[in-house]
């Protein structure tokens, strides 16, 4: 009979606890967005798709609206859906939904650098960083001469292949990454370097890791799997791997500082520290500028390098689109003439392919997560501070009223009736607001200028008709991951 009793007031007691949790759950979400009801611990987990929470959302919009709150596990999320409500939350509330929602697998660089910041010196380094940015030709002419430079030894490479097939991963992902490496450490790789090759290894298997649905049940789950065995400990370990390699830079760069003579941004960075040790304001560490550094290399690489990887098999699939831009560059630039940035307002064939390949790959469909810095009234709705707040991307990028038959690759997207290049605002690829990418200028001038000048010396030949190239991601989460395939490049005569 005791033992019993024991069971009996056990059982009560957990079915208290579950009630007393199922009632804060519907208590604190009484002026939230409407939303499907969270179970205790396992929040929403039951409505989304692990294997594809972009699709999750877009499901979940169309029942519940723009705005709707969705709990993984007990972290209360609002998804924001919708060009009208993304633009309010980007631009009109920006400073309120300004906060960067934790990503746990990047814990390391919890509150430090740009991306992952969100505390007290975000601003400042990104208000900073930006600075430095310009100083070393962010959109200026100092990047454009960078770009062209690499373009050379890229070709160089490519012409190395004598036409053979090979996997364009890290040759093509070498370009940006240099391009980077001059802007952070005034360095220059070659393309076969050990060290370049293994940091290109470590970004791009991160990428693909969060981009599957274990990072993606470790990132809103991770205190009950964090101690479990999973891929979330390679993330960990090649994200410290990263940070070791910067900080290194880093170092070299402080012994051989000279405060009246910055090479590169690190220097730059340097400098104001030492700045500030001098003045009663607290300032940067070298863990601030080794984050920094990592945050700016990682996603200087592996962004560009995708989406350049990527355009080359969406050309690859359609001969036709890479028939129209040889005529163009040809017709443009000429046989032998480096592209330079002031032909894309006589390319806009060009200008269309490069803006429809970022719109259709989707390469960040989720956007970055981020955070309310204060209570806020949204949309007649109650936004605890704290609250992460995904702005969806996707939900613009794929707008079917913007963009007709969205699910195709038609460079018409951006095309008026007159073949001129048409501007869409809905077009945010980069995201907007506080948090719109520090490189997006960089990026742009990359991507534009690298496929220019592959395209004006080689035709792509894939190893498959063309037909039967598979577009489809591999794997949809934080990113959205191309297949891995290889080509050719064949000379144009």
């Amino acid at each position: 009979m005791a033992a019993l009793g024991v069971t009996i007031t056990l059982l009560v007691w957990v079915a208290t606890l579950l009630l007393i949790s199922i009632w804060k759950q519907i208590y604190s979400s009484w002026k939230l967005p409407p939303g499907p009801f969270p179970l205790p611990i396992l929040g929403n987990l039951f409505q989304i798709e692990l294997k594809d929470i972009p699709k999750s959302f877009t499901r979940l919009a169309e029942r519940y609206g723009p705005v709707f709150t969705v709990y993984l596990g007990s972290r209360r999320v609002v998804v924001v859906h919708g060009y009208k409500a993304v633009k309010e939350v980007l631009l009109q509330h920006k400073n309120e939904f300004s906060g960067r929602g934790e990503i746990p697998a990047f814990h390391i660089f919890k509150n430090r650098g740009i991306i992952f910041n969100n505390g007290p010196t975000w601003k400042d380094t990104r208000r900073f960083s930006l600075t430095i940015l310009r100083d070393y030709g962010m959109g200026k002419q100092g990047n454009e001469q960078r770009i062209q430079k690499e373009a050379h030894f890229l070709l160089e490479e490519l012409k190395k292949t004598q036409g053979q097939p090979f996997d364009p991963t890290f040759l093509i992902g070498a370009a940006p990454c240099n391009v980077i490496a001059d802007i952070l450490f005034h360095k220059h790789f070659d393309y076969n370097d050990k060290t370049i090759l293994r940091m290109m290894r470590l970004f791009n298997e991160n990428f693909y890791l969060l981009s599957t649905p274990w990072l993606q049940l470790y990132n809103n789950f991770s205190d009950y799997v964090h101690y479990l065995p999973g891929s979330h400990w390679k993330v960990i370990k090649n994200t410290s791997d990263i940070k070791l390699y910067t900080s290194e830079l880093v170092k070299e760069h402080q012994v051989s500082l000279d405060p009246n003579c910055p090479r590169d941004f690190t220097d730059c960075m340097l400098i104001e520290m030492q700045k500030e040790k001098k003045s009663s304001e607290t300032g940067y560490t070298l863990e601030d500028i080794t984050v920094t550094v990592a945050d700016l290399f990682f996603a200087g690489t592996e962004t560009t390098s995708t989406t350049l990887r990527y355009g080359l098999l969406i050309l690859m699939k359609y001969p036709e689109i890479e028939e129209k831009l040889h005529e163009e560059i040809d017709r443009v630039i000429g046989p032998s003439r480096i592209p330079a940035i002031k032909d894309r307002l006589q390319m806009p064939y060009m200008d269309a392919v490069v803006h429809e390949i970022q719109r259709f790959i989707n390469l960040v469909p989720s956007n970055l997560p981020h955070e309310a810095t204060q209570d806020t009234m949204f949309r007649g709705y109650t936004i605890p501070k704290g609250t992460v707040v995904i702005p969806t991307l996707d939900s613009l990028l794929y707008d079917d009223q913007e963009f007709p038959d969205p699910e195709t690759f038609k460079p018409e997207h951006f095309l008026n009736e007159n073949g001129k290049f048409k501007y869409s605002d809905y077009f945010k690829a980069f995201s907007a607001g506080k948090r719109v990418c520090v490189g997006e200028g960089l990026a742009r001038m990359e991507l534009f200028l690298f496929l220019s000048a592959i395209l004006q010396h080689f035709n792509l030949k894939s190893l498959v008709d063309p037909k039967d190239i598979d577009l489809n991601p591999i794997t949809v989460g934080f990113g959205r991951i191309p297949p891995y395939y290889k080509l050719c490049v064949i000379p144009r005569s």
